[in-house]
């Protein structure tokens, strides 16, 4: 099992050395050349941006498009929801990209793809070509498949804050405006969705807010899923500390919202809240769904695990959580961040004439705050299997906390701090 201190050493700055042992920029024997364009710029498209400048030493020239002016996170955001940090505390610069590594930055969205001419169209109208393309375009909701949030309306009385930016500060203030005694209902969907512990850890946030703040109001998690995703047991054990305040409820599928009366519409009940908010199924963002890639259950993208590349469409390589994920692969940030240097290093190979690494890693460590300090964390590693064609945990390495405790909080925010610095600086 890896040692924590010894994980989280490695989570951060040192991630790509872990996950493509020893490969430098100089490990290609043909210097590549070539425009690569990257589409979204979260923890994987800023990640991936970057470590191809770097690794080319400079060589091959990178266009970032993204829609957002500022990276905001979504990891650490629940202590955002929770009163605990601020969105400056989650929001940072792409100017390292620019100015530190040549990234060329356009703020913009693509709104076509001709993958056979290689060629992107933006909604600003201009046309971008490329040698390779990267699509980081995270998630999009399912809310066909929520009735009742049809209406943008709609969408700003429930919200999801399941993308960090408005709704973050939206979801906050709806607490806070709301009255002591009041209810806040929490809906799950169905596993797999953007970051597995995510709900959980919100769910904790919010009622240690309320204990501190609002000590007659309740937080109550409908759950879709039969149990707990992730990190069962701890936080089976930190619902516990907020007995009275937190009811957790499973088997508890979303059928319909009534926004108007903030009332979640269940197979067999109705549960009306003062603060409703309802995280909708997900799938692959806009340009994946929608460009031509294979899809996997019509949502998340089918890739070759060596390359992140589609396996339909030569030349587009997929990273983050818009890909279907591989057994026990969560969809986090820190995941993200490794396919990026993974589909880096394949796409320089594939350039300069070179096969990919055959044997390539990953690992991914998830940290949960159960309250403004105690932290518990899940962290596992991920190989190559050539026979199966994918990425499989590896046994006995990574592990879970013992018990929720500071020093993991210590190690929560330095994570996000080195996992930052890697992606941007």
């Amino acid at each position: 099992m890896l040692n924590r201190r010894d994980f989280l050493k490695t989570a951060g700055l040192a991630a790509g050395t872990l996950a493509l042992p020893g490969l430098t920029g100089c490990a290609v024997g043909s210097r590549p050349r070539g425009h690569v364009v990257v589409v979204g710029g979260g923890y994987g498209g800023a990640t991936v941006a970057k470590y191809l400048r770097m690794w080319s030493n400079m060589g091959v020239d990178v266009t970032l498009v993204e829609r957002n002016p500022q990276f905001i996170s979504c990891p650490i955001s629940n202590l955002v929801i929770g009163g605990d940090k601020t969105m400056a505390d989650i929001t940072m610069s792409y100017d390292g990209l620019r100015n530190t590594w040549g990234v060329k930055l356009l703020q913009d969205s693509v709104v076509g793809l001709d993958a056979g001419a290689r060629k992107l169209t933006l909604a600003s109208g201009g046309v971008l070509g490329y040698d390779r393309l990267v699509l980081s375009p995270g998630i999009e909701f399912m809310f066909d498949q929520t009735p009742g949030l049809e209406t943008e309306d709609a969408r700003r009385t429930v919200l999801h804050a399941w993308k960090a930016g408005e709704q973050t500060v939206a979801l906050r203030k709806q607490l806070e405006d709301m009255k002591d005694g009041g209810v806040y209902a929490l809906s799950i969907p169905k596993a797999p969705y953007r970051c597995p512990p995510g709900p959980y850890e919100r769910a904790c946030l919010v009622a240690n807010y309320f204990k501190k703040a609002k000590p007659k109001s309740k937080v109550l998690v409908l759950d879709a899923n039969e149990e707990i995703t992730s990190k069962k047991a701890l936080f089976t054990k930190a619902f516990e500390k907020y007995a009275g305040i937190l009811e957790y409820r499973p088997n508890s599928e979303l059928r319909e919202v009534d926004a108007a009366g903030r009332t979640a519409i269940l197979e067999f009940d109705k549960v009306k809240a003062d603060v409703l908010n309802v995280v909708p199924p997900q799938r692959a963002g806009d340009i994946a769904a929608k460009s031509g890639v294979k899809l996997i259950n019509n949502r998340w993208v089918d890739i070759d695990w060596l390359t992140y590349e589609s396996v339909n469409t030569p030349g587009v390589h997929v990273i983050g959580d818009a890909i279907f994920p591989a057994p026990t692969m969560p969809k986090s940030g820190h995941m993200a961040n490794q396919h990026a240097k993974v589909a880096a290093a394949a796409i320089l190979r594939l350039l300069a004439g070179e096969a990919p690494n055959p044997t390539p890693v990953v690992m991914n460590t998830c940290y949960s705050f159960v309250d403004s300090k105690n932290v518990i964390h899940v962290a596992s590693v991920h190989q190559y299997d050539a026979a199966k064609k994918v990425v499989l945990p590896v046994p006995g390495a990574g592990g879970v906390s013992m018990a929720a405790n500071e020093l993991e909080g210590k190690f929560a925010l330095a994570w996000a701090k080195n996992i930052w610095a890697d992606m941007l600086v």
